[in-house]
């Protein structure tokens, strides 16, 4: 992904982006684009293929600097671009583009020539008196939508001259104004305001209702269904044909008068049937019994004399056979089978069932969730039953059941516990539905407190932005309109708890829901959030991509580092991983070269790569991720920061031993030997080297009786598994014995005898997986 040039250190550092990943990644969505069988997927993937022809674009020209806050040329900082995969950016803003709907509509009730700059004159519209006049009756009614956050800016503008700030509302508005041309700053019209409340979910309705719809029908259930209806009978009609032709025991012996026409009038029907039924594959299997009777019958048909013995006693034989397998054409039991069969098969699809849902669903507010869904998986209604044609009485399907669901509301342990939420990333996702409220909950004003919710919900969705040289990503304070409310919000102990409440909640969920997860870094980013809004000062690092490491971390990894010192020094952590905590609390905070940026390699970068016994110098994704595995394990990647912060040992002291018994589990099920490919096996190692170190992490803080107790257990639960793992991972398992006693692998590479050290990341071969 990167180009690299030597520093002053001597040091090779990555300085830009290569286009080879871009090429790959457009490459695969025209290989998508051109053969999937779906068509809805294909025409997502014509979507994904000029996307990155636009990243391609821009990294071939230099229009785009990748690995910028301000990548796009003319877009500031805080604008929405649109970004793909990998952090990338298209060079499109989400807040312009085309008119939308609703600016068509509002442009032709000012008419305003639509030759003209259409854009430009709409956001001039809105700081008119009937425009500002129109803003806050929107304001008021909180009768809006704000899916991008540059749409609620002249929202805030309005507010702020309607309340007596107008020389904040007028600095604003200089901002704003340069982008007027480009980007809307003025919000969705809704019939009725959305409710925010304290409770989530993880779709709105009427994304469920696009869910929905974009059910495919299941082709094998197709497919039986047109053998049954069609083909079965169909082969009955050749069956009976040659049935007769028997005399005595033998077919093909006389040919009743008209028999050939019907035979070629048959076969004549088959090549229609088979231009209109595609689905069942059964009838063109060259060598099936089907396929060969009916080359049998045009033979006869055409030219009957031409059959040898031996054939006659192939057509005798594939007609006995099915005569024993389905009886005779005409026989009772056969038109039984076929009634059967047919029943079966008549059911409704669970695309039209889910059509009788979406079209309950669609007599809700389609951009929030329902508190109940009583009256949405009912079985199907005698009205609904003569609208759709599904017979009434018909459940709903417990796979579309499921996707309705996911519009319930309810608290984060609630959809955790019905499977709603199935990870970090999930929850990651639908957290702002609350924590946006808790940051609001400081704003004194009803309808700025509003506001700010709208705004906060869509930010949080941005996708970040790739960025190198420890840059930032752009905050939601940095919102210049966001900027100009900050200063409205009440720091009261009041908001403090309610943050600190939220954050402790969400931390809780998270790692007994998913202990054998990292947290991933959407969700740290709103842990911070969260942090700040309690007052707490918790150094919250992210997880680093090592292909796009640059040999240095910012001040935040090593403050979580010291956290992880004070909390997990002479613990089983530190024994079984070697550490000397005392070595990270004599780095300097201070970055090495007097740099606040960091530009320089800092000493805690040093430690991190000295103890992965490499190089700090780039030498490709292994030995930097290499590196980055040393700072997750001198860091433990966030929960020692957030133990100690939140007091997590004692609220969670009663879990941990189980949490650590679902790490080993996770493990167990998902080996790395499965994997035969490279790249899943190494994410496999990854993740398992993850979940150990997580169940590490617990069991430290555990007493020593229930480490023994743990231990015990995880040597019967991995004699249970497979050979080859076993085998191969019981050294990980010694280890931790090892350190359970107070000892340590004092070996080269984490080996000492039969234990070892279990690290997902090498630079050479990996001791779990079988060579290559």
């Amino acid at each position: 992904m990167k180009e690299l040039r030597q520093d002053s250190s001597e040091r090779a550092v990555p300085t830009a982006v290569n286009p080879g990943y871009a090429s790959l990644q457009m490459a695969k969505a025209l290989v998508t684009s051109e053969h999937h069988e779906d068509p809805e997927t294909r025409e997502r993937a014509k979507a994904r293929v000029s996307k990155w022809q636009a990243v391609l674009e821009g990294i071939l020209s230099g229009t785009i600097r990748h690995g910028s806050r301000t990548s796009v040329e003319g877009a500031p900082a805080w604008a929405t671009l649109e970004v793909v995969l990998g952090g990338f950016a298209t060079g499109n803003v989400l807040a312009g583009g085309p008119l939308q709907q609703h600016e068509r509509v509002l442009a032709d009730s000012l008419a305003i020539p639509s030759n003209g700059d259409v854009r430009r004159s709409l956001n001039a519209h809105f700081l008119t008196e009937s425009g500002l006049a129109s803003l806050l009756e929107l304001l008021r009614s909180g009768r809006y939508h704000v899916s991008v956050p540059e749409e609620g800016a002249l929202l805030v503008v309005a507010w702020l001259a309607g309340n007596g700030h107008r020389r904040e509302a007028r600095e604003l508005i200089d901002e704003l104004v340069p982008h007027f041309s480009k980007l809307r700053f003025y919000p969705v019209p809704l019939a009725q305001a959305p409710r925010f409340d304290s409770t989530m979910h993880v779709r709105t309705v009427g994304m469920v209702v696009e869910d929905l719809g974009a059910i495919r029908p299941n082709k094998r259930i197709l497919a039986q269904r047109e053998a049954v209806e069609v083909w079965s009978p169909f082969h009955d009609q050749v069956v009976a044909l040659f049935l007769e032709t028997f005399e005595g025991d033998w077919p093909c012996r006389r040919y009743p008068e008209g028999w050939p026409e019907r035979a070629l009038a048959l076969l004549a029907e088959y090549a229609e049937l088979r231009r209109k039924h595609t689905l069942c594959g059964k009838m063109e299997r060259a060598n099936g019994h089907r396929s060969q009777l009916r080359e049998f019958l045009g033979r006869c048909a055409r030219r009957p004399r031409e059959l040898t013995g031996r054939e006659v006693g192939r057509i005798r034989l594939i007609l006995r056979r099915h005569a024993e397998k389905h009886g005779a054409p005409d026989s009772a039991g056969r038109a039984a089978a076929l009634s059967r069969q047919a029943a079966d098969v008549s059911a409704p699809t669970f695309r039209t069932i889910a059509r009788v849902g979406a079209q309950r669903l669609k007599d809700h507010p389609d951009d929030d969730g329902l508190d109940s869904l009583d009256d949405l998986v009912g079985a199907v209604t005698r009205m609904e039953a003569a609208r759709s044609g599904v017979p009434e009485g018909t459940p709903i399907p417990a796979s579309v059941r499921r996707k309705i669901e996911r519009c319930r509301k309810g608290t984060m342990d609630a959809l955790i516990e019905r499977g709603l939420v199935a990870s970090g990333e999930a929850l990651a996702r639908i957290l702002p539905q609350v924590s946006s409220q808790v940051q609001a909950a400081s704003i004194a004003d009803p309808a700025l407190r509003h506001l700010y919710v709208a705004l906060y919900r869509p930010f949080r969705q941005r996708r970040s932005l790739l960025l190198f040289n420890l840059e930032r990503q752009v905050q939601f304070e940095e919102l210049p309109w966001v900027a100009a409310v900050e200063r409205f919000r009440c720091d009261d102990p009041a908001s403090r708890e309610l943050a600190r409440q939220t954050l402790e909640k969400a931390v809780a969920a998270t790692i007994t829901a998913f202990p054998w997860s990292i947290i991933p870094n959407k969700l740290i980013t709103e842990l911070r959030a969260l942090a700040r809004g309690a007052a707490l000062d918790i150094p919250l690092v992210n997880e680093l991509a090592a292909d796009i490491f640059m040999g240095r971390f910012s001040r935040a990894f090593l403050e979580s580092a010291r956290a992880a010192a004070d909390l997990l020094d002479g613990s089983l952590y530190a024994n079984y991983y070697g550490i000397e905590f005392d070595d990270v609390r004599r780095i300097s905070s201070k970055p090495s070269g007097g740099r606040e940026n960091g530009v320089e390699p800092d000493d805690f970068a040093r430690l991190c790569a000295s103890r992965a016994g490499v190089p700090l110098a780039w030498g490709g994704p292994a030995r930097s991720g290499s590196i980055i595995e040393q700072q997750q394990i001198l860091t433990t990647q966030n929960l020692a920061a957030l133990f100690a912060a939140l007091n997590l040992t004692e609220s969670l002291r009663g879990q941990l031993g189980g949490m650590a018994r679902r790490c080993f589990e996770w493990i167990c099920k998902r080996p790395p030997t499965r994997e035969r490919e490279w790249r899943p096996r190494l994410l496999r190692l990854k993740q398992a080297a993850y979940a150990w170190r997580q169940m590490v992490f617990f069991l430290a803080l555990l007493a020593d009786s229930d480490v023994v107790r743990f231990l015990r257990w995880a040597k019967r639960h991995l004699s249970e598994q497979g050979d080859d793992f076993r085998d191969r991972f019981r050294p990980a398992l010694r280890g931790l014995e090892i350190a359970a006693q107070g000892g340590r692998i004092e070996g080269e590479d984490g080996a000492e005898g039969e234990a070892r050290v279990f690290l997902g990341w090498t630079t050479g071969g990996h001791w779990l997986v079988p060579d290559d």
